[in-house]
């Protein structure tokens, strides 16, 4: 494949660039830098199939140009800053919607096909189905990312029928593992780090997630994208167990060898938007063949691991 990956700088982005390098395939990379680290990308530059562009999708010209003689789009970039949405609502708009919709464009405008998209299981708002499929009825969206990224699904969706695309749209859970640089187990290290004797939990620590680790996630990503299809089709993606906020903080702190004092904000969500279950339905992209090989546990400690490794991460965020 030619692909191109937008937001490949970034934690999801730079590791599938690494991963589509190694099964021989050519890469352009597209990202603004303004999230992403370069530091993600030093393996990538050394192989001569890889071209990194610096662009932001929001100009257009830039990124028509970046993207001819691509043959798939991997369409990655957004803003995920989904806890402080409601401070700066234009952005979930102009990074999510309608730099999505700018892709799409760039791609009818170079003859490109194929899209795949990472969405997110936060468009199903606060769902009354547990595990929840991808049929599930749509709440009351209660984020504005989930709302603009479910903006950008409908998007991919009519540009599959009007104009002949292939969509593989992917509802992810959280992503854990190497080149993490932001969520719970970013900060609650952060914290544990600067005093480990007591540590600020948003909620009440009982909110129930699911996770999935970033190479599994990837696995997913390419065992669909690898497969003949046509029109639009959607993937939950996420492991088939979950646990709670208090859970995780135990694993990291055992980890750690902490033991610190836990202050709860209350309430049963960490803010505005935070649905205090997620838990998706994994069994359609499990009947071709995929499966987590990580537990959650699991990727909670590589995630630990990683951030404990490499310190300049937290550096490069405060500059950021």
């Amino acid at each position: 494949m030619k692909a191109f990956v937008t937001g490949a700088s970034g934690f999801i982005g730079s590791n599938l660039v690494d991963r589509l390098l190694a099964e021989g395939h050519s890469v352009v990379g597209y990202d603004n830098l303004t999230t992403g680290q370069v530091q993600f990308l030093a393996g990538a530059r050394g192989w001569s199939t890889f071209r990194m562009i610096k662009g932001d999708l929001l100009d257009t010209a830039t990124l028509h140009q970046a993207m001819e003689g691509s043959e798939i789009v991997f369409h990655l970039a957004a803003n995920a800053d989904v806890r402080f949405g409601t401070q700066h609502p234009r952005k979930d708009l102009e990074q999510n919607t309608i730099a999505t919709y700018n892709v799409l464009e760039a791609m009818r405008a170079n003859g490109v096909k194929r899209i795949a998209f990472s969405s997110t299981g936060s468009v199903y708002g606060e769902p009354e189905i547990f595990p929840t499929p991808e049929n599930a009825p749509f709440p009351v969206q209660t984020s504005l990312y989930g709302a603009s990224k479910i903006a950008g699904e409908s998007l991919i969706a009519a540009y599959c029928v009007g104009f002949g695309f292939t969509g593989h749209v992917f509802r992810f859970v959280s992503i854990l593992g190497e080149r993490y640089t932001h969520g719970h187990v970013f900060d609650f290290y952060r914290q544990l780090n600067a005093d480990p004797t007591r540590i600020r939990v948003l909620g009440n620590g009982t909110q129930r997630k699911s996770y999935l680790y970033v190479q599994d996630c990837i696995d997913a990503i390419l065992t669909v994208v690898g497969r003949d299809s046509a029109g639009v089709e959607i993937y939950n993606l996420g492991a088939d167990e979950y646990c709670n906020v208090n859970q995780s903080l135990g694993w990291i702190c055992e980890a750690l060898n902490v033991d610190p004092q836990r202050e709860y904000t209350g309430g049963d969500r960490g803010w505005i938007g935070d649905s205090p279950f997620i838990f998706l339905d994994t069994a359609k992209i499990r009947t071709l063949g995929w499966t987590n090989k990580l537990t959650i546990h699991q990727g909670v400690l590589k995630t630990l691991d990683y951030l404990r490794a490499n310190p300049w991460v937290f550096e490069q965020r405060s500059v950021s």
